[in-house]
């Protein structure tokens, strides 16, 4: 097994010097540790003592304590470095600009997924915005993609689905790391931010996150296992829908369903290549918070046995399709608010193009939709090539 170097490890050996006696800001959270599992706040502090001047959190905060979507976590001031602690999330975002007048330069040491619909990727592209008006400069600390950066999967985002969900026309499993992407967004925007990438030591793009030898940090509360990331490109569709995604169990995005699924029936209906790499448990559980409160809920545990040919998007579509036709009269769409998007379907979100909802909801074959995504998948991977670093 490789043990490879993250953007944090790289920064700790030689690039801090560079970096002496400027102001520092660091966007990061629980899961931004080195080699040693030491967080990057104090990775940084003690090379650069005093210059790290404030700490910022995506969603979820810099602590990783707030679990679900549309809590903002609270500002404070961190008990050992004395420093202000800001969250970055949504609506928070926007006094970001004022901030940035404190620092001269802003650290981004965020643990990636590797789906679109992970609110990490817009954070980053919020920041290169605003750092960019202010004439400030941005370091990426790159981390891999746990799920690689070969596969590709699902259709691309439309530019009139744009929300925290979704930034970009990207497929729902692109492949790229976060530095990647910082290039890419950098680019098709057309910030013109002062962008240096940090990257990876070690790392290929073959590699799954069991290949690097680094330990899984959950990088969000319902995030908490390399196999809810394996996952996760196509159970996060289970949000815009009154299906439970798991929240309230130990093992949400792998766990999933609702009070009138019988999983049998479901099962029967599925085809072998829908579900290539897994094994579907018939499961009931019931979840202690968020859809289907302390309700009994029938569905399944989805348990990943060879990654490298397991599709989730393909099988979580599949699945979706033969709920919706097997319960009509009890599925459901969920209704907004969702991620700040308080009028658009949550799924149309999720999915970034309102077309796929209606193709399910008119009985279309999955694999006449993938047919479909295949070859908008094939111009993606030619426009993503100029910004690989791997």
């Amino acid at each position: 097994m490789a043990k490879i170097a993250t953007g944090l490890d790289q920064f700790e050996e030689e690039f801090w010097k560079r970096f002496k006696g400027q102001s520092l800001g660091l966007l990061a959270n629980q899961a931004s540790v080195d080699h040693n599992l030491k967080n990057a706040k104090y990775a940084i502090s003690t090379l650069l003592p005093g210059d790290l001047k404030i700490l910022f959190g995506p969603q979820h905060g810099f602590r990783g304590e707030d679990q679900d979507n549309m809590v903002e976590t609270e500002d404070y001031f961190d008990p050992e470095l004395h420093i202000p602690v800001f969250s970055l999330y949504r609506n928070k975002m926007d006094r970001l600009s004022d901030i940035l007048d404190n620092i001269d330069l802003l650290i981004i040491d965020l643990q990636d997924v590797g789906t679109r619909a992970y609110t990490f990727i817009s954070t980053m592209l919020s920041c290169l915005k605003e750092v960019a008006k202010s004439g400030k400069r941005v370091l990426i600390l790159d981390r891999p993609n746990p799920l690689g950066g070969i596969i590709v999967e699902g259709n691309l985002l439309r530019p009139e689905f744009y929300s925290l969900v979704g930034p970009f026309t990207l497929p729902m499993r692109y492949g790229m790391t976060i530095g990647e992407l910082a290039y890419l967004f950098n680019d098709a925007f057309k910030i013109d931010c002062d962008l240096i990438v940090l990257p990876l030591k070690g790392w290929h793009r073959q590699m799954l996150w069991e290949d690097t030898g680094l330990r899984w940090i959950m990088p969000s509360p319902n995030m908490p296992l390399l196999e809810t990331a394996l996952v996760y490109p196509g159970q996060v569709i289970w949000e815009g829908t009154n299906i439970s995604e798991g929240r309230g169990t130990c093992r949400p995005f792998e766990i999933f369903g609702a009070p009138f699924i019988n999983p049998f029936i479901i099962k029967k209906g599925l085809a072998s290549k829908d579900i290539e790499g897994c094994y579907l448990q018939e499961y009931c559980f019931r979840p202690t918070f968020n859809k289907w409160k302390a309700k009994l809920c029938g569905g399944f545990m989805i348990h990943v046995l060879n990654p490298n040919i397991f599709r989730p998007y393909q099988t979580s579509l599949a699945l979706l399709r033969i709920i919706i036709e097997t319960y009509q009269d009890k599925f459901a769409w969920q209704k907004p608010p969702y991620e700040y998007e308080f009028t658009r379907l949550p799924i149309d979100l999720i999915f970034g193009d309102s077309s796929v909802r209606l193709a399910l909801e008119a009985g279309k074959d999955i694999e006449e939709l993938l047919e479909r995504y295949s070859k908008e998948l094939e111009g993606f991977l030619e426009s993503r090539k100029p910004y690989l670093i791997y």
